[in-house]
Formats: C-alpha cells, sequence, structure tokens
C-alpha cells in the first residue's frame, strides 16, 4: 500500500512538473514574439523618421504617453501617429510601440 501511495505521488510530480515546463515555454515564446513585434516597429520607424521634424517634435509628447500608460496624449504625437501611418499604411504597431519607437530617435 505504501508503495503504491510513493509511486502515485512520484507520478502527480512528474505530471505538474511537465505541466509548468509547458506552461513556461508557452508564457517565454508569447513574451518573445511580443518583444520582437516591438522590435521590428521600432526598426521600421526609426529608420524611416529620424530626421523627420514631425516625429521629432513629438518625443515629448511619446514620453507623455509611454510614462502614462496611454492616458496622456499630446497634439503633436497624434499628428506624428497620422503621418507615420499615411506614410507606411502597411506599418501594423499600437499606439504605445510607436510612442516607444519615436523615443528611440
Amino acid at each position: 500500500m505504501t508503495s503504491i501511495r510513493l509511486l502515485s505521488a512520484a507520478a502527480l510530480l512528474a505530471l505538474a512538473t511537465s505541466a509548468s515546463a509547458t506552461s513556461f515555454v508557452v508564457t517565454t515564446d508569447a513574451v518573445v514574439n511580443a518583444v520582437a513585434a516591438t522590435s521590428d516597429a521600432t526598426s521600421d520607424v526609426t529608420s524611416s523618421f529620424d530626421d523627420d521634424k514631425i516625429v521629432l517634435a513629438a518625443r515629448d509628447d511619446a514620453a507623455s504617453f509611454v510614462a502614462s500608460a496611454g492616458d496622456i496624449r499630446g497634439a503633436q504625437l497624434e499628428a506624428a501617429f497620422k503621418h507615420i501611418r499615411s506614410a507606411q499604411p502597411q506599418l501594423a504597431a499600437s499606439d504605445l510601440q510607436l510612442a516607444q519607437a519615436i523615443l528611440a530617435l
């Protein structure tokens, strides 16, 4: 009877460890993909707009936007978002990603 309990406990421990490892891998993949998407958006924006006056003028607004988690949206930042999206309509980046890219200039 004791050996059955011990074997059952070992099997449950093995299953729990496997589930945790799988969860970790899925979480890690999600984080890596999110970082890659942000990096791609940042690269696209920074390489195209690093000397653009409209985008550069929005740096302070972008800092406020990022620091406030999107609650503060300045007029210059809105103009930069519109300018970037009209110049690169294929760019699929969120406002936060664009603001971070503007800060990276």
